[in-house]
Parts: C-alpha cells; sequence; structure tokens
C-alpha cells in the first residue's frame, strides 16, 4: 500500500524551505551556533509543521518529549501510520559533521511495529548577508538513507550516525533490505568492540600487577 505521507514528500519539502527562508528565526548575534540553529529550527516547526505537509493527511501530532528522546515532534497519518520525526540541521559551510540519529536497539524496538517510521528531516544551510539561507531539506525514514553514508558509533548498544553531514545519499530501499543491512553491519562491529574490550582489560591487568608491587 503506497505511503501517503510519503507520497507528499517533494512537496512537504519544499513547504519546509519556503516557511524557513521566510521567517527571521534568529538574531545575527546567534546565527554561528549550531545548537542555537537547531533549537530555533526545532522550535519553529513545532508550530508549523501542519501548515507544511498537505491538509487532512495528519492528526495527533505531538511536541512534548525530552531532549534525549529519539524524535522532536510525532504525529499519525490517516492509515494509522505512526511518525516521529528527528530533526537534524546542517551548515554547509562547515567541513565535518557526524549527528547522532538513534540507538540501534531502540531503533529495532520501534521497527517491530510495521506502521512505525523514524523519519528525519535534514536541512542544510548557510549564513548569508547574516541570514539564514535554507538550500536543502530531506524528509525521509531512516530506512532510506544508504549505508554508504551511515556509521554506527560506539555508545551503548551501538549509535547509528550520519558519517558525514555534506554526504547524504538518499536510496529507496525496503525496510527489510535495511534492517539485514543493519544487522549485517553490526555483525562486523560487536566484534571489533569486544576486540577493544579485551585490549583494555589486558591493559589495566598490567596496571594492577605493576602497582600490587609498589
Amino acid at each position: 500500500m503506497r505511503n501517503i505521507i510519503f507520497a507528499n514528500r517533494n512537496k512537504i519539502e519544499q513547504n519546509v524551505l519556503k516557511m524557513l527562508n521566510e521567517t527571521q528565526l534568529m538574531s545575527a548575534n546567534t546565527l554561528n551556533s549550531p545548537r542555537a540553529v537547531g533549537d530555533a529550527v526545532q522550535s519553529f516547526l513545532e508550530q508549523s509543521i501542519t501548515k507544511c505537509i498537505p491538509q487532512n493527511l495528519t492528526k495527533n501530532i505531538d511536541t512534548q518529549f525530552a531532549r534525549r528522546a529519539m524524535a522532536d515532534l510525532a504525529f499519525e497519518d490517516n492509515d494509522e501510520n505512526y511518525y516521529i520525526v528527528d530533526i537534524k540541521t546542517h551548515n554547509l559551510e562547515t567541513k565535518f559533521n557526524m549527528p547522532n540519529l538513534t540507538s540501534v536497539e531502540r531503533l529495532a524496538r520501534f521497527y517491530g511495529d510495521r506502521n512505525n517510521y523514524f523519519t528525519l528531516l535534514l536541512l542544510s544551510y548557510k549564513i548569508v548577508d547574516k541570514k539564514l539561507d535554507f538550500r536543502e531539506c530531506s524528509f525521509v525514514p531512516i530506512e532510506n538513507l544508504d549505508w554508504s553514508c551511515l556509521t554506527i558509533g560506539a555508545l551503548g548498544w551501538g549509535q547509528i550516525q550520519i558519517a558525514n553531514s555534506n554526504n547524504i545519499k538518499i536510496k529507496e530501499h525496503t525496510r527489510k533490505e535495511w534492517m539485514l543491512q543493519l544487522c549485517d553491519e553490526l555483525d562486523e562491529f560487536y566484534p571489533k568492540e569486544i576486540s577493544k574490550i579485551s585490549e583494555r582489560i589486558n591493559y589495566f591487568k598490567n596496571i594492577r600487577e605493576f602497582w600490587e608491587k609498589q
């Protein structure tokens, strides 16, 4: 069955860019703070997301999430699909940016329900004439990010990260294809982590031996 929200993806992206570029989000004094830009964009979109999505497609908008939650806002569509949306902003003039997306374990649990969508709203901007100029917008489920632009960081069970925000590759995968690739990535990731932990254990065994002799 066709997903009605992502069928309107291009329109949603255009609306988001238009609204952001028509709005003075913040003063010139705070433009150079990526955190301040991210907070301002999140706050604005929490109030305006219903204007960006074509009318009558969404219901039950929720913007009350803790800072460490998976998402910044959430909504349902008329087919009872549930979308949590993680907003990421990126200054195109920075050389390197490696944002965390979500825990592999939390995503696996969330995707145990086929009606759930972990959705990314990726926004890139430049600072032009002391204003934010938003250039690119992608509104996609995480399974549309190709693994060539993702990596897994050593935090908890493993943290899915964008390897470099200057290099985003969007490619349609089925959820099954993408999740199986996630499992393949973890099959390589976990043994490397075990090896690192073994090295650290041995290192502190030597430290213990040194101090026991003192």
